[in-house]
């Protein structure tokens, strides 16, 4: 028995390499490598790996997967620190390795090509959820922006997209893996599918009329004077990059170079410095209202609402009646903007001291209304979590706004990455999206995903877009959250069989029973 276990153990070695050269592939799937159809080599390569293991093995081969997907996928992390991308990419494998238990004995079970997928998605709810409110930039959908099964996004949501891609996955594993137990019948309707389903999604419609409005709006990118962990420099000369950018503006509209846009956007952190609290950055932001003579969005950091804490803002400031409403971030982010067990971990982890003041969540949606027209605010890492962005499309918007502040990042895939995840919440909820970037990327998306407007890095950039104020739901948007629950039920249901499966599968072995070649455990 010893001699099988030790024998096992070799055995699973292979298979993690395998696994984790297939979380290294999905890694490459997204920006900045930007190749989502490998997506479909990686998946295969991991249920290769966990097929004929037991739960103990898939835990480590499913954790080794997902440790090397986030590896590759998140490495700008290390701008913070080599310990933080480590960190979350071990953090993020653990629950790979949750679904490398449940899948592996999945694969035995005979609706195995709907309980895997299933399964996948539960992960990436799990996975967008804790600890501490989540971390969804993983999502399979996120890297189709400019693939034909992106579009489906306007008619499932991200969870529905997700699935689609990781039944992809399974449907090429069938094709390959022949020993599955699938046969030829079989593997032929897998290639048929697999052609229907690309080919088919290619030729959905993606709406791009409006209510019959436009809306002129102008993206403001004052550009940052510093990089790495300091990249806003002195406070006020970022809040001043803001002003210069947006006097340039109305220049270039009073000489007839470009519209009067009906809106301005400035970027997340366009001033650090509470104008409620500091009249000089007050006087610079009325100085930019009064000169474009429209109302802007001003991303303003502002002091409160309890002592040692502050709220990350989009304040509208009128030019006629000043600033207006005031929408605060409602998912900061963690370890960035606020320190969880502050008081236990300052003492030991002297780096979170750079936090500063904690960043105290907001409680309401984005709803904006700017002259008539109502705006979906949302901030920075916000729009790659699903509640925040559903939230804003219940309450009546129109169009969807990101601020953004980027500057730590710059010059990295994450960028890029955030920009991918914006075009895809353009797809699936249909509405143009606003990008502005204290130094890029800021942009102008249309509702099919489309790029208008695409900032270069580390510039100032002012771009004016007129763009279709838009009422009408796509089915995503319709379904709400449907999607994702029913899929992620699905895929508990599927682990739960399983281990019933497996258990009553126990007594007709033998105790003493050499184990398979297909079947060994660790």
């Amino acid at each position: 028995m010893k001699q099988a276990e030790q024998a096992g153990r070799v055995r699973v070695l292979p298979r993690l390499f395998v696994a984790v050269a297939g979380g290294a592939v999905l890694g490459l799937a997204f920006e900045p490598y930007n190749l989502p159809w490998l997506s479909l080599v990686a998946l295969p390569l991991l249920l290769i790996a966990l097929r004929g293991v037991s739960i103990k093995g898939g835990i480590l081969i499913g954790a080794g997967f997902g440790i090397a997907y986030y590896a590759v996928l998140v490495p700008w992390l290390s701008i913070i620190g080599g310990d933080a991308a480590i960190a979350l990419s071990i953090l993020e494998g653990l629950f790979y390795g949750v679904f490398g238990a449940f899948a592996s004995q999945a694969l035995r079970l005979r609706l195995w090509m709907l309980w895997v997928p299933a399964m996948w998605v539960a992960t990436e709810y799990a996975t967008a959820s804790v600890p501490f409110g989540g971390f969804p930039w993983g999502r399979l959908a996120w890297a189709f922006a400019d693939a034909w099964p992106g579009r489906l996004a306007a008619y499932v949501g991200i969870p529905g997209l997700s699935f689609v891609i990781a039944f992809l996955g399974v449907l090429v594993y069938a094709l390959i893996w022949s020993r599955q137990g699938v046969s030829r019948v079989g593997r032929g309707a897998a290639l048929v599918a697999i052609v229907a389903v690309v080919g088919l999604s290619g030729a959905l419609p993606l709406s791009m009329d409006g209510n019959g409005k436009t809306v002129t709006a102008a993206m403001v990118q004052g550009n940052v004077p510093g990089e790495g962990l300091e990249p806003m420099g002195e406070a006020r000369t970022v809040t001043r990059n803001h002003l210069a950018a947006t006097l340039q503006l109305q220049q270039d509209v009073m000489s007839g170079k470009t519209a009067k846009p009906n809106v301005v956007i400035w970027p997340e952190n366009s001033t650090d410095i509470d104008p409620f609290k500091d009249q000089q950055t007050r006087t610079v932001i009325e100085e930019a209202v009064r000169a474009v003579g429209v109302p802007i969005l001003v991303g303003a950091v502002l002091e409160g609402p309890g002592p040692n804490e502050r709220q990350t803002t989009g304040v509208v400031w009128d030019p006629a009646t000043g600033p207006g409403q005031i929408y605060a971030k409602r998912h900061p982010v963690p370890f960035g903007e606020y320190i969880p067990f502050r008081e236990q971990l300052l003492p030991y982890i002297k780096r979170l001291e750079m936090v500063g003041r904690q960043t105290a969540a907001g409680t309401t949606p984005g709803i904006v209304p700017i002259n008539g027209v109502t705006y979906g605010d949302v901030i920075c890492f916000e729009i790659a979590y699903d509640g925040v962005v559903a939230d804003v499309i219940k309450g009546g918007a129109q169009i969807l706004v990101v601020q953004t502040n980027n500057a730590t990042y710059g010059g990295t895939g994450q960028p890029d990455q955030q920009f991918a995840i914006t075009r895809m919440r353009a797809i699936e909820t249909g509405r143009t999206v606003l990008v502005a970037s204290t130094n890029g990327i800021s942009g102008v998306i249309r509702p099919d995903g489309s790029v208008e407007h695409k900032s270069k890095q580390g510039v100032a950039d002012v771009y004016v877009a007129s763009v279709p104020v838009r009422d009408s739901n796509t089915l995503a948007t319709t379904l709400g959250g449907w999607p994702q629950w029913v899929l992620t039920g699905l895929g508990m249901m599927g682990a739960v069989l399983a281990l019933v499966a497996r258990r009553r599968q126990r007594p007709a072995s033998p105790p003493a029973a050499k184990p398979s070649p297909e079947e060994v455990t660790v």
